[in-house]
């Protein structure tokens, strides 16, 4: 059965049976910490905090759970994220979780091209996921932090991991909104013509049982009513799992929105990496640290099934 809410999610991570590790690089700030105590009282995973060893020997709330909690020293910003992501590439963590340091640090270590993260030919993203109120299912979508403006070869894999998560979440056949302003394929628009192309593939069977459509409204995506009024015929049903934005700009405000003026509750992760990545925002609260947490624990014990 699809999982619905967040808190069907976390449910499911009680029931598994391995619990992943998560590799924390630099977790000085309390909002992360918060977090990562959350995971070990509900017992979905264990950890290697990494980082200034003073530093993390200060953290008495976390080494409270014994073996559960293991410490990686590292003098500096950039041995801890070059040691999590070694960590990460010897099968001793299945996620990375970015604490108190730079992005681009953290960046840096996890795109290095012989010792990263990102196999050769693949393509970094994020994926998002939000619990609104009154929607009864979840809503997935993508770039809100990574490509500013995809091509379209960057089109399809960011439709690729975002599918892949959507079928974790147990979406048999996810339907996919490749959004725009208006329903119109335009020359004088490339985006649209990508978004035919991307259907196109869709249609010969590219991401397999999958409906693809678009260009297409916000509305329209998800409200069968303005579909109906508009005289919009989309295979998605106003039903749609995973919206594409056109560009970062545009994913990124949505995402923004969505908790700011609508109350949802809103995680992510990195994909395309060897595993997911919580990448959270200064801003993030440790609610929202704990809830991509959890989602990357989730992708992650199922890519060990």
């Amino acid at each position: 059965m699809p999982i619905h809410s967040f808190d069907i999610l976390l449910d499911c991570l009680a029931d598994t049976k391995r619990r992943p590790r998560i590799a924390a690089v630099c977790p000085y700030d309390e909002s992360t910490q918060t977090a990562l105590l959350r995971a070990l009282e509900r017992r979905i995973a264990d950890l290697v905090l990494v980082g200034d060893a003073a530093h993390i020997a200060s953290l008495n709330t976390l080494q409270t759970y014994g073996d559960r909690v293991c410490l990686y020293p590292a003098t500096t910003a950039d041995e801890a994220a070059a040691a999590a992501v070694r960590l990460v590439r010897q099968g001793e963590a299945d996620i990375l979780m970015k604490g108190l340091l730079n992005t681009d640090t953290l960046l840096h270590a996890i795109l290095d091209k012989e010792l990263g993260l990102l196999p050769r030919g693949r393509v970094l993203t994020h994926v998002s996921v939000a619990e609104l109120p009154g929607w009864r299912r979840l809503l997935f979508f993508s770039d809100v932090a990574v490509i500013p403006q995809p091509t379209l070869d960057q089109r399809r894999a960011i439709i690729d991991y975002g599918v892949t998560v959507c079928r974790t979440f147990g979406i048999e056949q996810p339907r996919v909104a490749l959004l725009h302003y208006s329903e119109k394929v335009n020359e004088k628009c490339p985006l649209t013509l990508d978004y035919r192309e991307l259907v196109r593939r869709a249609e010969a069977d590219e991401w397999g049982n999958t409906i693809v459509d678009g260009p297409i409204d916000l509305r329209c995506a998800l409200d069968e009513t303005s579909e109906r009024v508009k005289g919009i015929d989309s295979p998605l049903g106003g039903r749609a799992d995973f919206l594409h934005f056109p560009d970062l700009e545009a994913g990124n405000l949505f995402y923004k929105t969505l908790p700011f003026l609508c109350g949802a509750r809103v995680a992510g992760m990195l994909a395309g990496t060897l595993c997911p990545v919580v990448l959270s925002s200064r801003s993030d609260n440790a609610d929202d640290k704990f809830l991509s947490l959890a989602v990357a624990l989730f992708v992650a014990s199922h890519q060990h099934t």
